[in-house]
């Protein structure tokens, strides 16, 4: 539907005649964003987010407003208040992430107020961010990652193979809970990940969500380790479910549950907490360390781009780069 069409059905809903659209507020204009520009190009996960972000954040303090009196300073302190008091659970500062999504969404639709001609600038231009700082990445120790492993391939429980999986292809949670037999060529030694599965909470109501992955470039094939291979090849004769990894009835094993499972892991293992993120973390660490260049690293984390390969990983290997600068001798 062109803009047209959806500007006269707005119209028709409101009763607004057109010398009225003046008249429309910030509710009004974020629902129509949300729910005729947004829903239909982004991800349920991301509708999720963003609607909790809008009816959270953003319409307590702004929606009473008419489009047409939001102002640039408006927004600046609007900005700043949520980055230092927006945590409704705690009134400190709102997480650095949730305030770029908060962002991204002021932006997106005050361009759509402008392109619905309701006003003539966009209020967002001048908008200034709080400098995003890069968290630190933490990826398990080698002698860690070695007792983790020795302690999975020892038990008896067939789900932690899952953690195998992650630590040599660097799957993400819900790419591996999503993951089935059919998705992984045991012959030719490659995965393909084709669907990611999510815990979302939709009109009060906690659901799995199983959806295509995370980006364009999530969907991709991670080729095996050869050690990999034989190892799938025993769980896969023994296994009587589509997933790799299931609950005891066969169905799809929830994010949380396996999360807690790592818990436990590391506590049997005697290590400190790390959170189950930390597994990708680990296989990216580990491949740099083995000389795997950056754009193929890139390619199967599934990133946008290398740059964020690059940005996330270039201070991880602190360790690593000592070792290299070692070798350096004089002439």
């Amino acid at each position: 539907m062109d803009d047209f069409l959806i500007l006269q059905k707005f119209k028709e809903r409101t009763s607004y005649k057109v010398r009225d659209l003046k008249k429309m507020t910030v509710k009004e204009l974020f629902n129509l964003w949300l729910k005729k520009y947004a829903k239909t190009s982004i991800k349920l996960k991301s509708y999720v987010k963003y609607e909790s972000f809008i009816h959270l954040h953003i319409l307590p303090f702004l929606g009473q407003y008419l489009v047409e009196e939001i102002t640039s300073e408006l927004l600046q302190d609007y900005i700043l208040k949520q980055y230092n008091f927006g945590n409704l659970r705690t009134g400190n500062s709102l997480a650095e992430n949730t305030i770029y999504g908060i962002a991204s969404i002021l932006k997106q639709a005050f361009h759509l107020a402008i392109s619905l001609e309701i006003i003539s600038k966009d209020p967002t231009s001048l908008l200034r961010l709080p400098q995003k700082h890069e968290k630190e990445i933490l990826s398990l120790k080698r002698e860690e990652q070695k007792r983790i492993e020795q302690f999975c391939l020892k038990s008896k429980k067939k789900n932690y193979i899952g953690i195998i999986l992650c630590l040599y292809t660097g799957i993400r949670i819900g790419e591996l809970l999503a993951l089935t037999w059919e998705n992984i060529n045991l012959e030719k030694g490659y995965i393909h990940i084709k669907a990611s599965v999510s815990v979302l909470k939709i009109k009060g109501h906690i659901q799995k969500v199983c959806d295509t992955p995370k980006t364009k470039k999530s969907n991709r094939i991670i080729p095996l380790p050869k050690n990999i291979v034989p190892l799938l090849k025993k769980y896969k004769r023994i296994s009587k479910c589509e997933y790799i990894v299931h609950t005891s009835n066969n169905q799809m094993v929830e994010t949380r549950s396996y999360q807690r499972t790592f818990q436990s892991i590391l506590h049997k293992c005697k290590i400190q907490h790390y959170n189950f993120h930390c597994l990708r973390h680990t296989f990216a660490t580990r491949a740099l360390e083995l000389g795997m260049d950056i754009k193929t690293l890139s390619e199967i984390l599934g990133h946008t781009n290398v740059s964020i390969t690059l940005n996330r990983y270039a201070h991880s290997m602190t360790d690593f780069k000592i070792q290299q600068m070692n070798k350096l001798n004089f002439l």
